[in-house]
């Protein structure tokens, strides 16, 4: 009985899967001019927004060892964290 129910439900669904199908190239041939336009300025932005610079954490905090007293090299290690 089960069978019989799941093979009427696949038979009733086909066609419709076949006309979404159908749909589908004439949807992604009027998508593609759009899709075109946009890697242009992603790509400028792209370029833009690399840096070049090390970050903070990665440079050289050794200079804070002059300090002071521990509570001075204490902060000025802090921002190198």
């Amino acid at each position: 009985m089960k069978k019989t129910i799941l093979a009427a439900a696949l038979a009733a669904a086909l066609p419709l899967m076949q006309a979404a199908a159908a749909q589908a190239p004439e949807q992604a041939a009027a998508a593609k001019p759009a899709e075109a336009a946009k890697p242009a300025p992603k790509a400028k932005a792209a370029k833009a927004t690399h840096r070049a610079t090390t970050a903070k954490r990665h440079q050289d905090a050794r200079h804070c060892l002059e300090r002071p007293n521990n509570d001075a090299i204490i902060r000025c290690a802090e921002e190198y964290l």
